[in-house]
């Protein structure tokens, strides 16, 4: 492709971008800078067409970009904004970074709330959704605490190693006085912090002969709780916000086929943890565009990602979910630097 074809192309999708509508050439002729003629356009247009960067509606006598347009734009043409951009970008992205880590600073802000707080930051500034894929976390635990709650319930009380706290009941056949309670739970320290359960219960198989039998059982009945509720918590989630804002945007929600998808996006997020679990493998910011990817369900929504860290290793990803017809260069320094600050706050409290 030629310059001046770039050039046009370029220019088309910039304008489809700002203004939603088919581009014709009167409109390329005004914007592009090109001293072209019409018709010279209007071969351009046919030449991209065929080549499959853009497409004319049946209503119009204008073109739109494709997937394929999309994909060449992101990867060639398009130079994102720097934080220290024009000043209306620059102040929302300084807004940005103050917010998340105003938020991120709160001592009785644990990492979920960090990361749940991202998802609503990435929405309300992108106006489309905001997605955080939480990380696997280990299945060792830091600390137990036993309390009685009656003769034979006992609130199992476990800390993770990144502080989070997971509660079970236990029902034991004997009833414990707090003293013993006390006892158990300084065992369990001393001998199995930073270990798993499921280590745990290994050990305890060698060492069970040597502990009375009333220690025996409730050890036995913590490990099995302890290991459903680090197996449970273990689940990847994704955390979604501003989903509805997607309704609002026409290119998403303009059949109710289109509106279908779009829902089974969000209720089963299958395709959203695969397309997540991707980019979690890759450096930097990606982007997906729909009808290219098949990890994109839709064929008008695109994606755009950054893995996060704790302690320079990656653990999750975060992104903004929109329309194709999104300002790529407003919304990927969004991304950016909201993985930036999120792994900086995790990294500090971890």
């Amino acid at each position: 492709m030629d310059e001046r074809s770039k050039t046009l192309l370029k220019t088309l999708i910039e304008r489809y971008i700002a203004e939603g509508q088919p581009v014709g050439s009167r409109t390329l002729s005004k914007y592009s800078g090109l001293d072209l003629s019409p018709a010279t356009i209007r071969n351009v247009m046919s030449d991209l067409e065929e080549m499959g960067f853009i497409a004319s509606p049946h209503t119009s006598a204008g073109r739109i970009p494709t997937p394929r347009g999309y994909r060449l734009f992101v990867d060639t043409m398009l130079t994102a904004r720097p934080l220290e951009g024009p000043p209306g970008l620059s102040a929302e992205l300084a807004d940005l970074k103050d917010q998340i880590q105003g938020q991120m600073a709160s001592q009785q802000l644990g990492p979920q709330r960090m990361i749940t707080a991202a998802a609503h930051t990435l929405s309300n500034l992108s106006r489309f959704a905001g997605v955080v894929m939480t990380p696997r976390r280990a299945q060792a635990f830091r600390q137990v605490e036993f309390m009685r709650l009656s003769d034979k319930r006992i609130l199992l009380i476990i800390v993770s190693p990144e502080g989070d706290v997971q509660n079970r009941i236990i029902q034991t056949e004997l009833s414990y006085t707090p003293a013993q309670l006390i006892e158990a739970a300084n065992f369990f320290n001393t001998h199995y912090a930073g270990m798993s359960f499921n280590a745990v219960r290994d050990h305890l198989r060698g060492e069970l002969q040597a502990l009375r039998r009333d220690m025996s059982s409730l050890m036995q009945a913590a490990v099995e709780a302890g290991s459903n509720a680090m197996a449970e918590d273990n689940v990847e989630q994704v955390f979604i916000s501003g989903e509805r804002r997607l309704l609002e945007v026409e290119d998403l929600s303009s059949s109710m086929d289109k509106l279908r998808r779009l829902f089974d996006v969000f209720e089963h997020k299958t395709s959203l943890l695969q397309l997540l679990d991707v980019s979690s493998h890759a450096q930097g910011v990606q982007i997906f565009i729909g009808g290219e990817s098949q990890l994109v369900p839709l064929e008008d929504m695109a994606v755009i990602t950054a893995p996060y860290e704790v302690d320079g290793q990656i653990v999750g990803t975060l992104g903004v979910i929109g329309p194709t017809r999104m300002a790529y260069e407003r919304v990927i320094p969004i991304v950016d630097i909201t993985a930036r600050l999120l792994s900086s706050a995790l990294s500090q409290n971890s």
